[in-house]
């Protein structure tokens, strides 16, 4: 379960900076290339692969399947489905590393991989190879598949 006491702050994001945080993503991971695919992490890593494997022009796409969240709360991780490589020469790519925990598995995993992700916070920064943006470890990333438009009465409105 979630500590949510530990979240003071919120840092959503919205389609279009993931587009281009994903981007920027793909600059720094171009150099190091050629790659032989990619191994999204799912399910938060398969929007950044999908934009990552588009800017970088791979056409090959596995998943690893883990899962330590639903909704709301945060438990032990497990192995929904792995992959029969140790990643020589793949991109991992997942949204974001957090504590490192569901990091370090999928780093296990496939030993060597490049492991890239979208976000990053200390705890679970030296899980990863490279990362575009890092956020506190008391910071929500609130992404924008999680979110949604709602109305908001004005200020004045709201005083009344």
């Amino acid at each position: 379960m979630v500590d949510k006491s530990r979240y003071q702050k919120m840092f959503p994001v919205s389609w279009e900076q993931l587009h281009r945080d994903c981007r920027a993503l793909s600059w720094r991971l171009v150099e190091s290339g050629p790659w032989k695919g990619i191994l999204a992490i799912t399910r938060g890593g398969l929007v950044p692969a999908a934009i990552i494997a588009r800017e970088l022009d791979i056409h090959l796409i596995d998943t690893i399947c883990l899962s330590s969240y639903n909704w709301k709360d945060q438990g032990e991780a497990n192995i929904l489905k792995g992959v029969d490589c140790e990643g020589e020469g793949w991109l991992l790519i997942d949204d974001l590393v957090d504590t490192g925990k569901t990091a370090k598995i999928a780093r296990d995993m496939v030993p060597k991989a490049h492991f890239a992700t979208v976000y990053a916070k200390p705890a679970g920064r030296p899980t990863v190879d490279t990362f575009i943006t890092e956020v506190s470890q008391d910071t929500w990333i609130l992404f924008p598949w999680d979110a949604g438009s709602q109305f908001v009465e004005p200020i004045a409105q709201v005083s009344d």
